[in-house]
């Protein structure tokens, strides 16, 4: 059983002020759980089905408090519409500003509002090896409930920074290509060399006017259709396969 002291603390932590003043976020779902207690990171609590519990008692070990419950508890608490296996409390790790180096694409995030866009994103950045996303001040917090959702357990490999832009891409020393509807086509594009900034716009927005000045090279996918834009998450797939398809 969840006490109401739990309950009160996991509901709440659903908004963001009460994650930055707890420092807390909550991951839900038997796979992102069993990825979260392999890692490294710190497991405040787990409330789990009895199910869940027989079956991975070596992992809940990573746990520092292990309690069962019902499946109508887990999702009374958390934001799934079903889950019958469970919800683990865990510790925010240290925040850290991005350290430039010269090995690899970075994805930079410009006020990327939506929730599930950030989560399919830091899942994308996975997927092709990138270690770092950095994201402006705005975009949305990647402990949101949704972002976690969507990054199915991604968000234990790649590390978000969240600081201004502006300075970070002025000082560069390696490319910073930034995603518009007009530019250099990603399918034809010639690296002078491998590794560099992607600078992805806002949904409805595009990329900051105050960034346009610090991007080195303006890139598009080629349209074929009608379609007016893409999804920024579609967008952001696109890119990292060329781009890094063009690097090996």
């Amino acid at each position: 059983m969840i006490s109401q002291k739990w309950s009160k603390l996991i509901r709440s932590l659903q908004q963001k002020k009460y994650r930055k003043a707890e420092q807390q976020f909550f991951v839900e779902g038997e796979k992102a759980v069993l990825e979260l207690l392999a890692s490294t990171w710190q497991v405040d609590a787990v409330f789990a089905t009895e199910k869940f519990l027989q079956h991975y008692p070596q992992q809940l070990k990573a746990a520092a408090l292990v309690q069962q419950c019902s499946a109508d508890e887990l999702v009374k608490v958390g934001t799934f519409a079903s889950n019958d296996a469970a919800l683990a409390v865990v510790k925010m790790p240290p925040h850290s500003d991005f350290v430039p180096h010269s090995h690899g694409f970075v994805l930079v995030l410009d006020q990327i509002n939506d929730p599930g866009n950030l989560g399919t994103i830091i899942r994308i950045a996975d997927w092709y090896g990138i270690k770092h996303i950095v994201c402006s001040p705005d975009t949305a917090d990647c402990y949101n409930p949704k972002v976690i959702a969507a990054a199915k357990g991604s968000f234990l490999r790649v590390q978000l920074h969240y600081q201004a832009l502006q300075p970070l891409l002025a000082h560069s020393t390696v490319p910073v290509y930034g995603a518009y509807l007009g530019g250099e086509s990603v399918h034809q594009l010639q690296l002078s060399q491998a590794g560099g900034f992607i600078v992805l716009g806002n949904e409805a927005n595009g990329i900051s006017s105050d960034l346009e000045q610090v991007i080195s090279r303006k890139i598009t996918i080629p349209a074929f259709g009608e379609a007016e834009s893409l999804n920024v998450g579609i967008a952001a797939a696109v890119i990292c396969d060329n781009l890094l398809r063009l690097s090996q």
